[in-house]
């Protein structure tokens, strides 16, 4: 696991005051240090600069060491990830006659890149975002994993060309200017995060997960790889589709041992890293290092079912209680995001990287489970729901339910607010109403806090034509096939694998995701939906493939999740940390919000009138980015 960055500065379109040079590649380096500590390398020659910071994991020797250059150097190389088919693929190029000079799976990209270019990404199975300088066509090619694993930003404003892991890396580059994206604010609080390819600045974008980016001095090409398919469906007994899967995801967590540091695991108790943890304990000579996080509120606590699948794997298990470190830690644990972020479990899974470092230097993690097997509540509401609005006529769901929603929209009472919520939810078609259930502020509250001139720069756009755009282009045969590529598409790289990313490299740790293999997330979308979201029960056919290993009780108990007592924290642990933010005199958000909506928002928080935890969450989080970039 690594942090790259670099830059491509054509003669014909660089100003001298913002010329790149080793100086500078060293300074963008330095910002992405966490993500490498264990060695820097650099490489500038005619208009390409690349630098690499390396956290060692495969061939441990300065063999390794980055920009790697092809036997022939026509080639020139940084890389972030981990290529799990790697040896697979090494052997092929071997008895292809290519002559290998290290043990690592970066010079197998190098190598099938001289064999095979651009569609070499077809074949590699892995956590990956690299770029390749091709110095004889003097062009660069950069590719980012299916799923969105690692990250890629870039900066191009049609006179440079700059690349970096993370936004900060591309900052340090003196022609960089931070103009922000209006959009991408209203993105930010619609999702508590900013979609793919969009970042919070205009001209820095995210290389979307699947993709290949081309360029030349003439031109600049991106290109889709990959894409999630829901077409073809299975037509196979539960059991039999159970099997296989267990069979795939077990040869996806073999394929994600393979290391040359210690590896470990992390465990909450839930059916995800329960069953990972369960298929390592099964494929290992050694006790597996386990690591968990739990909280002094016991309805956010999973130690205890973390215990029970520690105790029955005999696994070296380790705990920490994080709920009186979250007031000395939030602003560090926040600096590590360069763009607004505002998913709260980021706290946990600081302290749970935190931990696992201690003991590992790679950890395996049950992401991706929820997202390809139905797993979140939010899918149960969306079915819910679906069924009371298939009982409402079309006519009436379209005039009468709008009327009642404004019926009870601004009553203080939480049932009238429930009922509004839900009153205007059916009123929309199943994909909006997706949209809505799940978005995290409302338009009632957005209304009421925007300021008139930054509602004039936002014009027409709203935030619900991300999800809307995904769902749309789904080719699955049903409504949860299409909401669960929307998450894969949105939610899954957006949020919980940007958050897992930080929050893993600010201790520079790896961590690795059986479930999140593409070959089984391919066969997930082929499993009927029925499988999956089984007469309520969310995961179903994952607890049947789990049903050998796991316990009824971890099975099929309620899902808990990396959740925190928010609500709590904004009353008593953070609430000073966050007046003093979110009313400051200079505050980031004065640019576009009316302060005196947002007081009013905070003092209902605190008398326990309302609960909004989740906005004023996302406001606090806005500016303490604020704070760190813009102020």
């Amino acid at each position: 696991m690594c942090g790259i960055a670099g830059f491509i500065q054509y003669a014909s379109k660089v100003s001298p005051e913002t010329l790149g040079t080793l100086a500078t590649l060293k300074s963008m380096g330095d910002k992405i240090i966490h993500r490498g500590p264990d060695a820097y390398g650099e490489f500038l020659e005619g208009p390409v600069g690349l630098c690499h910071r390396r956290l060692s994991i495969i061939d441990l020797s300065e063999a390794g060491t980055q920009p790697m250059h092809s036997s022939n150097q026509r080639f020139s190389m940084v890389f972030n990830g981990e290529i799990y088919n790697f040896l697979e693929l090494r052997a092929e190029a071997e008895a292809s006659g290519y002559s290998f000079r290290t043990k690592t799976d970066s010079e197998v990209i190098l190598a099938l890149y001289e064999q095979e270019g651009e569609a070499c990404v077809k074949k590699l199975n892995g956590m990956f975002a690299f770029a390749i300088w091709d110095k004889e066509a003097q062009s660069l090619f950069m590719a980012r994993d299916r799923i969105g694993k690692k990250p890629l930003y870039y900066y191009d404003d049609g006179q440079q060309f700059i690349f970096g892991s993370e936004i900060k890396a591309i900052l340090a580059h003196p022609a960089v200017k931070k103009d922000i994206n209006p959009e991408a604010v209203y993105d930010f609080f619609a999702y508590q995060y900013i979609p793919d390819p969009k970042t919070i600045f205009k001209n820095i974008h995210k290389l979307k997960p699947g993709h290949t980016l081309h360029l030349s001095e003439k031109a600049q090409t991106i290109t889709p790889y990959w894409d999630l398919s829901f077409a073809k469906t299975q037509n196979r007994s539960e059991a039999e589709i159970a099997e296989e899967l267990l069979h795939k995801i077990n040869e996806s967590t073999k394929l994600r041992m393979i290391s040359d540091v210690p590896l470990g695991a992390f465990l909450s108790g839930g059916v995800d890293s329960s069953g990972v943890v369960a298929l390592m304990a099964k494929n290992s000579k050694q006790d597996v290092t386990t690591c968990s996080i739990g909280f002094d509120a016991k309805k956010f606590d999973e130690t205890e079912y973390a215990k029970q699948v520690a105790h029955q794997y005999h696994t070296d298990h380790h705990e920490l209680t994080v709920t009186e470190n979250v007031t000395d830690n939030l602003m560090h644990i926040a600096s590590f995001f360069d763009e607004p972020f505002a998913d709260p479990s980021m706290v946990p899974t600081f302290f749970v990287s935190q931990l696992a470092k201690k003991k590992v230097t790679v950890a395996l993690a049950g992401d991706g489970g929820d997202e390809s097997f139905a797993g979140y509540q939010k899918y149960a509401i969306d079915h819910i729901e679906n069924s009371l609005r298939n009982k409402v006529p079309a006519l009436l769901r379209r005039t009468l339910l709008p009327k009642l929603a404004s019926l009870l929209a601004g009553r203080s009472s939480i049932l009238f607010k429930k009922g509004h919520t839900l009153l205007n939810t059916l009123s929309q078609t199943p994909e909006y109403g997706f949209y809505l259930t799940n978005n995290f502020c409302s338009d009632l509250i957005w209304n009421k806090v925007l300021r008139p001139d930054f509602k004039t720069k936002l014009g027409n756009y709203h935030p619900s034509s991300v999800s809307l755009d995904y769902y749309k282009h789904c080719d699955g045969p049903d409504h949860l096939s299409r909401i669960l590529y929307t998450d894969v598409k949105t939610y899954l790289p957006g949020d919980i694998l940007v958050k897992v990313d930080r929050m893993s490299m600010a201790n520079s740790l790896e961590v690795r995701a059986p479930l999140l293999d593409y070959k089984v997330m391919e066969f997930a979308a082929s499993i009927p939906s029925n499988f999956k979201f089984k007469e309520g029960e969310k995961k179903h056919i994952l607890k049947e493939a789990f049903k050998p290993l796991l316990t009824e009780e971890i099975l099929y108990r309620k899902k808990m999740g990396f959740s925190v007592p928010l609500a709590d924290w904004l009353r008593k642990d953070i609430k000073g940390i966050a007046e003093d933010a979110l009313f400051a005199s200079n505050s980031g958000l004065s640019n576009f919000f009316d302060i005196n909506e947002l007081k009013v928002l905070w003092q209902q928080h605190q008398n326990g009138s309302h609960n909004l935890s989740n906005e004023l969450w996302s406001f606090l989080m806005f500016e303490l980015w604020w704070q760190r970039y813009m102020g």
